[in-house]
């Protein structure tokens, strides 16, 4: 089936690199929702393709709604699970499983000071969006939309925020420690979860780490950061 993905010419080469390797087409736009949504627009409108969204999708959010299921399979008495945030896909559905499944489980969000739509968001119970945050966290860059906002302005607890030093450190120490390799956008809700020890002592907490598209030759911590 063929396929065509919009990306920022931004972002990292590893995720180009992985939709070509699976056959896909990617089409590059500007480092901006405003510049994505309009690129959508016009592959859409130039293949006829079935448009999915990458985040604010019932497909998408219940596919990543398989997370948090397998990770209460596998581990008992949780507390509370942290998950990172951007356009909120991954924390819908995982605010979709835990709802139904184990509602006593508190949930909350890890994102990147520098991109705290989100945060800000759930302070001011409507959707605030930023069209082109920058941070080393390429991942959470967009914001929510009214699909995942309904998810996430109902079942999350809190969204703690981390600066970008924070960070590249979760994710150095994953490197070190876990021999996990993961981006950035991945490190957020271990910095979150460090950052904000206090809060979580004595808890069982479930860390949903997702996404290891990170370049080799780039690694965050081997360049200087605005």
């Amino acid at each position: 089936m063929p396929c065509t993905v919009v990306m920022p010419r931004t972002a990292p080469q590893a995720k180009k690199d992985a939709v070509q390797g699976y056959g896909g087409r990617v089409v590059e736009c500007e480092p901006s929702t405003s510049s994505r949504e309009a690129v959508f627009a016009e592959v859409v409108a130039e293949t006829g393709a079935e448009f999915v969204h990458p985040y604010n999708d019932p497909r998408v959010i219940a596919g990543q709604g398989t997370c948090a299921r397998e990770l209460i399979e596998q581990v008992d008495g949780l507390d509370a699970v942290i998950a990172p945030i951007g356009g909120g896909g991954m924390v819908s559905g995982t605010c979709l499983t835990l709802s139904h499944l184990a509602p006593e489980i508190a949930i909350y969000a890890g994102e990147p000071e520098q991109a705290d739509d989100a945060a800000r968001s759930l302070k001011a119970g409507r959707i605030i969006a930023d069209d082109a945050p920058h941070t080393v966290a390429d991942g959470l860059k967009v914001p929510l939309k009214d699909l995942t906002w309904s998810f996430v302005s109902r079942h999350v607890t809190d969204i703690l925020t981390v600066s970008e030093d924070e960070i590249v450190e979760a994710m150095k120490l994953m490197w070190k420690r876990m021999k996990v390799v993961v981006e950035p956008s991945s490190a957020v809700p271990l910095a979150a979860l460090l950052k904000n020890r206090a809060a979580f002592a004595g808890k069982r907490v479930g860390v949903i780490v997702t996404g290891g598209n990170v370049d080799i030759d780039a690694l965050p911590w081997t360049a200087p950061r605005a």
